[in-house]
Formats: structure tokens, C-alpha cells, sequence
């Protein structure tokens, strides 16, 4: 059954309030536009020692990683490790997170130490975390510390098994825990409550780069090192900001220091794998943002543990041979493609059946299973069904009566928490504020979307889920310009918690509306004397409503390069149509 009919606007609009006092000394103090200053108070930016932070991010503003509850204990047993010379094992996640954390530890590792290798699970067969079949081959292979990476946190029973059998094991780990600790011989994790490292939210990579900086500081002290010939983790920056932001870590504090200069490594190019990939992604020779990491390399390597074996992903980012390089490189994008078309057609059954939901008056969290879903790209689907409804999205594979689910949510709603009310219903769960992996039978998935319903309503969410539009300034149309989009650049880069600005213009009048692309609306707007191009992705089904209306415009302005040439182009967020026009 079809969504229903199209309408204007289709968000909430919140203007951010502003104290005008605190925008003037900004303006003045930093020489920045008053439409910049707003949008850093709307960042809860609003001390000069804090600004300049955050417009010049620096590794000097790194906090101390033994802050972190088990950070000295994990370095001491892994440098213990390597002068035994005991076998390490490296056990990571098949994301993109766990895949860039496996990474930057194992090319750490191997300048060091001869006996490190990974091990990554499958995502069929074996499922997230450490597993006890998976313990007791690293046993029969003479392993003596596993180090688990964006997991292990939630691996009770595999951790013990591992200690009965006479293996150690270190967490690096971001997840959010449950009541008690793993018997592991460190716990590495910022949300432990008596961790006192000031920031909470990095990505798992974030945690290994700290754990790095740790172990190569006491390596330092021990003078392990000759002639100060010590690695330079800088250069790893690159991989670390492919993880945080493809775990949609919110890019603030460090996360934003690690996104900032990994951004600027991976379009210097000195990673034979990223060009390799940059390559068959299309975007060689380009400057990579967040954008261009999210949506051409980040679902690539992600793709390799979707669809085949995530252990080609890691080969990719370490290996320094350009023949081996394109080879890999153009097998995952060939895992992505297959990923693509498994996604859209459970994209469109979920449709289908949001669509009834919808159309029955039934307001909740989006909870759909199937035998036939490949439970690889389930949590991409719950991720657009979110951007898309604006509301948590759970997806279920389902085979022989057990369900491996993957859920998303929305900004306002902690899904780890929601599914810790529910964990009665629940065969086991795990993950974070905004992504999460749950097991259940069959039979309990309609109680289990029932009771996640109560738990949303409960929490004080709108019962309608609408989306809000949080505009951080309103302008004239005058006001943007080159100037202010080069001070734009300074804001970068965006995402979780550090959005693109988005501005609102007030009573712009159209001119040439038309559908482009695969349904994009492309409209030249004008007002204050000025005119600008604007496209409005996906959104061709307003055309009609657009046609010579007089406008109210949500936005965000940037640079479109095209033919050579470039313009300034308004990235429409969303519209209303004023009632007189």
C-alpha cells in the first residue's frame, strides 16, 4: 500500500535560540560572520578556548589515555607479551569499526612483534563477539592473549572459557555493558563507571589509537626503541577516522581530531589499500570529507564482512603492494554491488509493509522479520528506513525459528537501553545509543515490537515520530556567499552530533522547477536581488506543489562543482509553501 500523499513541509522546524551578547564577542574575538558564531553557540560552543579547539582540531588536545580504567594493566600485559614472545591474536568485529581497529593494531603490532595475527568471525556461521569454537582453535594454536576489538565486552561465557584454559584476554571495546564485567585481565571500555577518562563516546578505533599511545609511551620509557626510531601514530590517523565515522561516532572532542586529520591523510593518498579503493570508488583525485568516506569507501570495506570474509577488508589496509592492492580493491567493490541489490529489495518489502503499518493508524518503532533477508545488510536497510520514518527501525533474519536482528535509532532514543527493558524477549543483545544486535525466537519478535512500543512511549517520545528540522540560523539570501562558505569549511567535517548548518531564508520566490536524476528537485530560488540554485534530493513528488509558490526554505549552502566551474548551490532540507502564494 502506497505512503501516504505528499505534503509540505515535511518536518518540524526548530529554531535554535541565540544569545546575541555571546555571538558579538565571537564575531569580534574571532573574526568570524555572525552566521558562524550562531552556529557554534547552536554547537554549545560558546568560550573562545573552546572555539578555537574546535575550529583547529589538534593532537595536543588528546586527553591521557591511562585516564582509561584498565589502560596501564592492558599495555603492561601486552608488552609482557611481546618480550615472552607469546602468541598474540588480534579478535575484531566485521564492521567497519572493528575492521579499521583490527588494522591499526596488527600494522602496530607486526613492527614489534613476529607472533600477531587476527581473527575475525563470520557473520553467518559464527556470529559478533568471541565465540567458544573460535576459543578453543586459538588454544590449539598456541595463542596466549586474545585482544578482542569493538567487542567482548558483552562475551561473558567465551572469556571465561578462554581464562579456564589458560589464555588472557584484553578488551578494547565501546559497547555499553551490562550490570557486571567480563573475567577478562583488562577491561578497556569508557562507559565503565569508574572509568575516568573525560570523553565517553569514542569508536572502538578511537579506544585502540588511545591503547596505542599508551603502549608506545611505556615501550618509550622502557627504552625499547633505539635512537628515538619509534612509530609515528599519526600516520594511522587515517584508518582511525574510517572507523569513527563509519560507527557514526558523534565527531566531537577527540573523535573530531581523529576525523579532522584522517580526512586530510586519506586525501594525501600515502595508503596504497584507500587509493586502491579510492579508485574503483571513483573519487581518486578528489578531496575526502566525511560524505565521500560515508557513502564510497566506508560501504565498501563494510561490504567485505556483509557478504564474504572480512578478512580481505583488513588485507587491504595493510598491504603496501599496489598489484594485490587493485585486486582487493575491486573485489570489495564487487561485494558492495552484490550488497546494493540485496538491500534494495529488502528495502522495497519493508516499504510495502511500513506503508500498511502507516495507513492502520499503528505508531511505533519499525519491527519486520523474514527468512529471506541476508542478515549482512539488514542494519543498512534499518538505517534509511530511519533516516527516511524518523523512528527506530529493527530488522530480523529469520532461520530455523531463531531471528538475528540488527536495529537503528534516532537521536532522541538510547536503542541499547530500550532493548535492556526488553531483554526478557530477548535470546541475548548488545551494541550502543544508536546501533544495536539483538537474537529472539520466532515467537516472541510480535511481543517484543509490542513491548519496545511501550518503552518508546514510556521514555516521553513524540507519538507521532515526526522529524525535526533544527535550523541553527535564519538568513537572507544576500548573505550567502563565497566568504561565508570558506568560513564553512572550518566547521568540518560533519556528522553525529556536528551536522552540516542548516539555514532558513524566508519568502524566496521560484523559478524553473524541474526533476532531475533519479528524482532529485532542482529549482532556482530568488530573493533580496539574489538567486541561487538549489537541488532537493528524492524529493521530485512536490514538484506540483512548488510551481510559482512563494517560499519559506530550509538549507544547507555549498560549493557544486560542475563542468569545471563552480557555483554556490543550496542543498534544500526542506520547504513550506507560504498560504497566500
Amino acid at each position: 500500500m502506497a505512503i501516504s500523499a505528499a505534503r509540505l513541509p515535511t518536518t518540524r522546524w526548530r529554531l535554535r535560540e541565540g544569545n546575541n551578547d555571546i555571538q558579538d564577542r565571537l564575531v569580534r574575538e574571532l573574526g568570524l560572520s555572525p552566521i558562524i558564531s550562531r552556529i557554534l553557540m547552536s554547537r554549545d560552543i560558546v568560550d573562545h578556548d573552546d572555539a578555537l579547539r574546535y575550529l583547529s582540531p589538534s593532537l595536543r588536545d588528546l586527553h591521557n589515555p591511562f585516564l582509561m580504567q584498565d589502560m596501564k594493566k592492558a599495555a603492561d600485559r601486552l608488552i609482557r607479551a611481546i618480550y615472552n614472545q607469546e602468541k598474540v591474536v588480534i579478535y575484531g568485529d566485521y564492521d567497519a569499526d572493528g575492521i579499521t581497529s583490527v588494522a591499526v593494531l596488527i600494522q602496530f603490532l607486526r613492527q614489534i612483534h613476529r607472533g600477531v595475527t587476527f581473527y575475525i568471525p563470520d557473520r553467518i556461521t559464527e556470529g559478533y563477539g568471541l565465540n567458544r569454537e573460535a576459543v578453543e582453535r586459538l588454544r590449539s594454536e598456541g595463542v596466549g592473549l586474545i585482544i578482542t576489538v569493538d567487542c567482548g565486552i558483552s562475551d561473558h561465557e567465551p572469556i571465561a572459557y578462554a581464562r579456564q584454559l589458560g589464555m588472557d584476554t584484553i578488551i578494547l571495546d565501546h559497547h555499553e555493558l551490562s550490570d557486571t564485567l567480563p573475567e577478562a585481565f583488562a577491561a578497556v571500555n569508557p562507559h565503565r563507571t569508574d572509568c575516568r577518562f573525560p570523553f565517553k563516546h569514542l569508536a572502538a578505533v578511537g579506544i585502540v589509537f588511545n591503547f596505542l599511545i599508551a603502549l608506545r609511551g611505556a615501550l618509550r620509557r622502557e627504552g625499547f626503541w633505539k635512537n628515538d626510531a619509534y612509530p609515528n601514530l599519526r600516520e594511522y590517523l587515517d584508518l582511525v577516522a574510517l572507523g569513527t565515522i563509519g560507527d557514526i561516532a558523534p565527531l566531537v572532542d577527540e573523535n573530531r581530531i581523529f576525523a579532522k586529520i584522517g580526512l586530510e591523510l586519506m586525501t594525501e593518498s600515502k595508503r596504497v589499500g584507500l587509493s586502491a579503493l579510492k579508485l574503483v570508488s571513483g573519487i581518486d583525485h578528489q578531496v575526502i570529507d566525511s560524505n565521500r568516506a560515508s557513502f564510497s569507501l566506508i560501504p565498501r570495506i563494510n561490504a567485505a564482512g556483509r557478504i564474504d570474509s572480512a578478512k580481505e577488508a583488513v588485507e587491504l589496509l595493510l598491504t603496501e603492494n599496489p598489484v594485490q592492492a587493485e585486486e582487493l580493491a575491486r573485489k570489495l567493490d564487487g561485494f558492495n554491488r552484490k550488497r546494493q541489490a540485496l538491500e534494495k529489495v529488502i528495502f522495497n518489502e519493508v516499504i510495502e509493509q511500513v506503508g500498511d503499518q502507516l495507513e492502520s493508524g499503528e505508531i511505533g518503532p519499525l519491527v519486520f522479520s523474514s527468512p529471506k533477508w541476508h542478515p549482512g545488510v539488514i542494519g543498512i536497510v534499518a538505517s534509511r528506513l530511519v533516516d527516511r520514518f524518523g523512528r527506530p527501525a529493527i530488522l530480523i533474519s529469520l532461520k530455523d525459528g531463531i531471528g538475528k536482528g540488527s536495529g537503528r535509532s534516532i537521536a532522541d532514543f538510547n536503542i541499547y537501553q530500550g532493548l535492556k527493558r526488553c531483554e526478557s524477549l530477548l535470546l541475548s543483545y548488545g551494541g550502543h545509543r544508536y546501533a544495536a544486535g539483538i537474537s529472539i525466537r520466532e515467537e516472541d519478535i510480535d511481543r517484543f515490537s509490542a513491548l519496545l512500543r511501550n518503552v518508546i512511549q514510556e521514555n516521553g517520545q513524540e507519538t507521532d515520530f515526526t522529524v525535526c528540522t533544527t535550523i541553527d540560523s535564519q538568513c537572507s539570501l544576500s548573505d550567502i556567499n563565497h566568504e561565508l562558505l570558506s568560513q564553512f569549511d572550518r566547521l568540518a567535517p560533519f556528522g553525529s552530533r556536528n551536522p552540516e548548518p542548516v539555514l532558513c531564508v524566508r519568502n524566496v520566490s521560484v523559478a524553473s522547477p524541474s526533476i532531475v536524476g533519479n528524482n532529485h528537485l532542482k529549482m532556482r530560488v530568488s530573493g533580496d536581488g539574489v538567486s541561487r540554485n538549489s537541488i532537493w534530493f528524492s524529493r521530485g513528488q512536490f514538484l506540483p506543489e512548488l510551481s510559482a509558490a512563494v517560499l519559506d526554505i530550509v538549507f544547507t549552502p555549498q560549493i557544486n562543482y560542475w563542468n569545471g566551474s563552480a557555483d554556490i548551490q543550496l542543498k534544500m532540507r526542506d520547504v513550506a509553501v507560504q498560504a497566500n502564494s
